[in-house]
């Protein structure tokens, strides 16, 4: 292809030869007309293509463009491509910030992205349920205006942020934990990490819970046991009042070994979160058991009725489930004063489900109670528990089996009246008499 300036040559030349022979013919004022002909048509020819080309460039349809002919569809053809090359790198370069921010938005974690001046360039949506933010209003706000603590003002201004910094009571309710830390990065900006470790909070406060109530528990038998035994290293006791201390050290060995007993039950329990085997269960036999038990803990103390309205069977784990059955009839001994009724019942309401329900007359308690009951070491009436020898585990042995068998626990009291403690199976877990 010609160059730019032989192109040019020609059309100078062409021009000249023009107006030459137009001069020779009709004189001067024509010859230097037809040589600016020659020279304003490919002139004109390119003010169009130009301003074509404005046009396109204008409405972002540049790559839409029919190419011209001549010189200028060399031109137009390489800008079309670059133009062409540029968008689809922008396209690519919005997919994959596009992607960051979903993987942002996506994380459990909040994130903030600070300038140098502590000034928010960028949040997720958690930071913004964390903090109480708004991005849009918010963004290029310095974060120590927005989250107040004095805490976390003094970690942004001594800039030491080697360890991450615990902030409590926060969030729309004033109920998480919050855990924060700022990383370097790029021109002295910081990336804010924020972590909800509300749970672990919890968790580790029930295990320091945990450890005080059993090592409370475990003291008062191990003491009395310790306070026996130097009594009778150092007194000369009669027969009678030893065989009196040894029942008492007995009756406190009987305590702690009940106590290890529902730890490790507990334990196992909690280890173990797949569902209960589906094993059939004779109810006729259990509730023999279960009433065998209750007469023997409550020697006679207590009017009993054990009745089963279903003649169908459950499935599950046997042992546990008379673990369960077992903790609700023995709290209701414990909890019911003496010459009161207890109840005990099987039946198939009117769902299909299994309802296993204990009933007494006792005293009953206070609807603040009723959501604590199975935690571990609660007790309503401390003093009370321990004289008839309960451990304060034995309901949430029953929360944790019934969870085992997709049952439900269902607690319903009226102080004064008494209480009713349901354990409801689903229907999957019954085995029918006609099946």
């Amino acid at each position: 292809m010609l160059s730019v300036i032989t192109r040019f040559a020609l059309l100078i030349i062409l021009a000249f030869f023009a107006g030459l022979m137009a001069l020779s013919n009709f004189g001067p004022f024509f010859g230097i007309a037809a040589g600016i002909a020659v020279l304003a048509i490919p002139l004109m020819y390119s003010y169009i293509n130009l301003a074509r080309l404005r046009k396109y460039t204008l409405r972002d349809a540049l790559e839409r463009m029919s190419l011209p002919s001549g010189y200028w569809e060399e031109i137009f053809f390489r800008i079309q491509r670059l133009v062409r090359g540029l968008k689809q790198q922008i396209r690519s370069i919005e997919k994959q910030h596009n992607r960051f921010i979903e993987a942002f938005q996506a994380s459990p974690n909040g994130i903030l992205m600070l300038d140098d001046q502590d000034q928010i360039e960028w949040c997720n949506a958690i930071s913004e349920r964390f903090f109480g933010l708004n991005f849009k209003r918010d963004v290029m706000q310095r974060v120590n205006f927005l989250i107040r603590r004095p805490e976390f003002v003094q970690y942004l201004y001594r800039r030491q942020f080697e360890e991450p910094l615990l902030l409590e009571r926060m969030g729309p309710k004033a109920n998480l934990s919050l855990m924060l830390q700022a990383f370097p990065f790029g021109d002295k900006r910081h990336l804010l990490l924020v972590q909800d470790v509300t749970d672990l909070q919890k968790a580790d406060a029930m295990r320091r819970d945990f450890v005080a109530n059993v090592s409370h528990e475990m003291r008062t038998p191990i003491t009395v046991l310790m306070g026996f035994l130097e009594t009778m290293q150092s007194l000369d006791l009669g027969k009678a009042q030893q065989h009196q201390y040894f029942e008492m050290m007995m009756s406190q060995a009987q305590r702690m070994k009940s106590l290890v007993e529902d730890l490790l039950t507990l334990a196992n329990l909690e280890a173990n979160t797949l569902p209960a085997p589906m094993q059939l269960i004779q109810i006729p036999t259990l509730m023999a058991l279960l009433k065998n038990d209750a007469e023997a803990l409550s020697q006679g103390r207590h009017a009993f009725n054990f009745d089963i309205s279903s003649a169908d069977n459950l499935m599950g784990e046997e042992r546990e489930i008379l673990s369960a059955f077992g903790n609700l009839v023995s709290n209701a001994i414990r909890y019911t004063p003496d010459i009161a009724s207890i109840s005990a019942n099987w039946r198939i309401n009117a769902q299909g489900e299994g309802e296993f329900s204990v009933t007494d007359t006792g005293p009953g308690i206070a609807s603040e109670h009723l959501s604590r009951l199975t935690e571990r070491f609660y007790r309503v009436d401390r003093s009370r528990s321990r004289d008839t020898g309960g451990t304060g585990l034995g309901l949430a042995i029953v929360k944790h089996i019934a969870n085992r068998h997709q049952a439900q626990l269902i607690i319903e009291s009226t102080p004064g009246k008494g209480s009713a403690f349901t354990l409801r199976f689903p229907k999957e877990r019954i085995a029918r008499l006609d099946s």
